[in-house]
């Protein structure tokens, strides 16, 4: 019966983690435009109001380091984006979700961190300018991904990547804010967890914690 117990237990975990939604920067192939999703993979969900993340400001850094804001233009199911210049480019951006509070829990301060690379995979780290970031280290048949808040490493930090087949895990950082190394290449997708207990004051509401979460897409070149 225990085992039972324990089986539905997990099966209920499973359904929550596959439920997941995060905003996702998914690139063209060409790099020239990209779509902005809030999905639990790197395709728009038609069952979510896209909307829930109209708030996002999104940032291009070109390939000599310069940002500028990007605009975007509502689909069915996703923000289109246009991507200008060439080389490569990190579009970064930040969804500010606001206060939450499920039922007697705490009340939070949910932040999203999505962020596209185009181009070479391993793009230095945006830095200061995000509160949580994922950036790729290595190259195909060894690369790793390091979770930085503010820059810095943030160990024990639960990381789900999607995997060029489909296949997702589920992972926590070492004490340098990595993952284990992948031997894949192709379009990879990982989201990261980092949450705070700092309580304050946002849009009039009072919250305990913070909790933020960094998604990132790239390409790994063979």
């Amino acid at each position: 019966m225990y085992r039972m117990i324990g089986t539905a237990v997990v099966g209920l975990f499973a359904v929550a983690v596959a439920q997941a939604h995060f905003p996702f920067i998914v690139p063209d192939a060409k790099g020239d435009s990209a779509k902005v999703v809030f999905s639990d993979n790197l395709e728009p969900d038609p069952a979510v109001n896209i909307e829930k993340i109209a708030n996002t400001k999104l940032t291009l850094r070109d390939a000599n380091g310069k940002d500028a804001p990007v605009e975007w233009k509502k689909e069915e199911g996703f923000y289109a984006v246009n991507v200008p210049g060439r080389g490569d480019r990190v579009v970064y951006g930040m969804t500010d979700y606001g206060v939450l509070q499920k039922g007697d829990a705490k009340p939070f301060k949910l932040a999203y961190y999505p962020k596209a690379v185009i181009g070479a995979a391993t793009a230095k780290p945006v830095g200061e300018k995000l509160a949580l970031e994922v950036v790729a280290e290595g190259k195909a048949g060894a690369l790793r991904f390091q979770v930085l808040a503010a820059g810095k490493p943030v160990a024990n930090s639960e990381v789900t990547v999607m995997l060029p087949d489909g296949k997702k895990k589920a992972e926590t950082t070492n004490k340098d804010g990595y993952t284990p190394v992948y031997d894949a290449a192709g379009r990879f997708g990982v989201q990261a967890k980092h949450i705070e207990a700092k309580a304050g004051e946002h849009a009039g509401k009072k919250y305990d914690e913070i909790r933020s979460y960094a998604t990132l897409v790239c390409d790994v070149a063979k």
